[in-house]
């Protein structure tokens, strides 16, 4: 395929197209790794422009999760949207993931509160256990769509 087909059947999205995109959507896929293994996991987000928020829940324990956390570099976020093969978008953020500071975590909540999607995994009675906050500081953002969108 052509770099003119592709350009037809959708193209690259503007920093706004990206913001509004990431700002309508509640969740996507962590991706971590630690000596060449990657493991990706799916989490809900919250985003103000320049950071992306995310809270983990630690049931045990031990966490796969936050061990691997503990060895990113870089991390990567996708978050995702297809309705048809030409109606689609997909944005990819990479940067630092951090535990969410003492004096952030006010924003944090009201900024997972704006967007955030939350699954309902637990029943009222489980015991919750231990959530920590983290942030993405962003580094770049790219998107893509379809020529639907």
């Amino acid at each position: 395929m052509s770099g003119e087909d592709f350009t037809e059947q959708g193209g690259v999205m503007q920093e706004t197209e990206i913001d509004f995109f990431l700002r309508s959507q509640g969740y996507g896929t962590l991706s971590l790794a630690a000596d060449g293994d990657a493991y990706g996991v799916p989490v809900s987000f919250g985003y103000d422009g320049d950071h992306l928020y995310f809270l983990f829940l630690q049931l045990g324990v031990a966490s796969q999760k936050l061990d691997f956390v503990d060895t990113t570099d870089t991390a990567s976020f996708l978050v995702y949207q297809v309705n048809s093969k030409f109606d689609w978008q997909s944005v990819i953020v990479t940067g630092r993931l951090r535990e969410v500071r003492d004096d952030e975590v006010a924003h944090a909540r009201d900024t997972m509160a704006d967007n955030a999607w939350h699954p309902s995994l637990f029943s009222e009675a489980d015991p919750m256990g231990e959530i920590r906050g983290y942030v993405l500081d962003i580094e770049a953002k790219t998107g893509r769509k379809g020529s639907g969108t």
